[in-house]
């Protein structure tokens, strides 16, 4: 059987998606959602993808497509998500699942109900370097006593990963510290049962502090210090060190290295070395399965609930 999927948003993000599936047996994307028809095109054309349109509604309503992928602005993710379940399609939604609680329990609530695999693209759980560690954890010959880690970009004007202007604002809290809560959290198998949250100035244009320092306590005692800034100047991304009873490790997405920067082969951890990839094959396996997949919009949804309770924090 091959898996029909339909793929919305053609950005930065999107084309990782597209080259990752690219890999993967018995899938076939076959429809192309994105606000601009001719660059919608442009990117189909390059990947053989036959429908295009503007719509969601459109690809939703081909009864050939059995999965839909989102890769939108996070202020449509939650509506989309709901739109694809009520369809009779399985979903993936790129993290985060919502930008608020309401908008999370609601997803939570209709994949229950229907039953559909509900997948959050937390991807963190999913690259190489971070399964090495978590393989460690669960093998009982590592264990986490303080994540540190740096979520710094350069974003003074609204801008994508690639560099090409946005249509939406991103936020510190609800897309990138998501990644880290959740992971936090998945790593050391042990719910957040403190967080603390503050920020710097609000953007005059922009809307959103741009800066951020959260602190997490899981239920197991191991702490988590994590710093984000769009103002960074520097070198770009996020970047994690495990500081743990045996062992340190530095992650920078996929690669890994010890407290001391020796690198470590994780070659051989997955069948991939693209946490993108990695994560579409969890979602299709899922499907061609029957079962729930890790990242499930359930397994997730502790992480909203700990962002939700930092925002009335901030916000007080």
């Amino acid at each position: 059987m091959t898996i029909k999927v339909a793929l919305a948003g053609a950005g930065a993000f999107g084309i990782k998606h597209l080259d990752g599936i690219k890999n993967i047996d018995g899938v076939e994307v076959v429809s192309l959602i994105s606000r601009d028809l001719e660059k919608t095109k442009a990117v189909a054309d390059q990947y053989g993808i036959k429908h295009i349109t503007t719509r969601l509604e459109d690809s939703l309503a081909l009864k050939e497509v059995d999965a839909v992928i989102l890769c939108t602005p996070t202020q449509m993710h939650a509506e989309q998500t709901l739109a694809c379940l009520k369809a009779g399609k399985h979903v993936q939604v790129e993290i985060p699942l919502a930008d608020s609680l309401k908008g999370a329990e609601e997803v939570v609530a209709l994949q229950k109900q229907t039953g559909l695999v509900a997948m959050c693209g937390h991807t963190r759980r999913f690259n190489p370097s971070h399964q090495y560690v978590h393989n460690k954890i669960q093998a009982g010959e590592f264990n986490i006593q303080q994540m540190d880690v740096q979520t710094y970009f350069f974003r003074r004007t609204n801008m994508n990963a690639a560099g090409q202007p946005r249509s939406w604002t991103d936020h510190l809290l609800w897309h990138h510290a998501a990644h880290t809560v959740d992971l936090f959290a998945y790593q050391c198998n042990s719910p957040i049962v403190q967080a603390n949250a503050i920020q710097g100035p609000i953007h005059p244009t922009l809307g959103i502090a741009m800066d951020m320092s959260i602190q997490l306590k899981a239920a197991n005692g191991a702490i988590c210090t994590l710093s984000l800034s769009f103002n960074n100047d520097g070198p770009l991304g996020t970047f994690f060190r495990y500081i743990g009873d045996t062992a340190t490790y530095i992650a920078r997405y996929d690669d890994l290295f010890t407290g001391k920067e020796e690198k470590i082969d994780v070659s051989q951890v997955a069948v991939s070395m693209n946490g993108i990839e990695l994560q579409d094959r969890e979602f299709f396996a899922a499907i061609k399965e029957g079962r729930e997949p890790n990242s499930s919009v359930a397994k997730v949804f502790n992480c909203y609930q700990v962002l939700h309770q930092l925002e009335q924090q901030l916000n007080g």
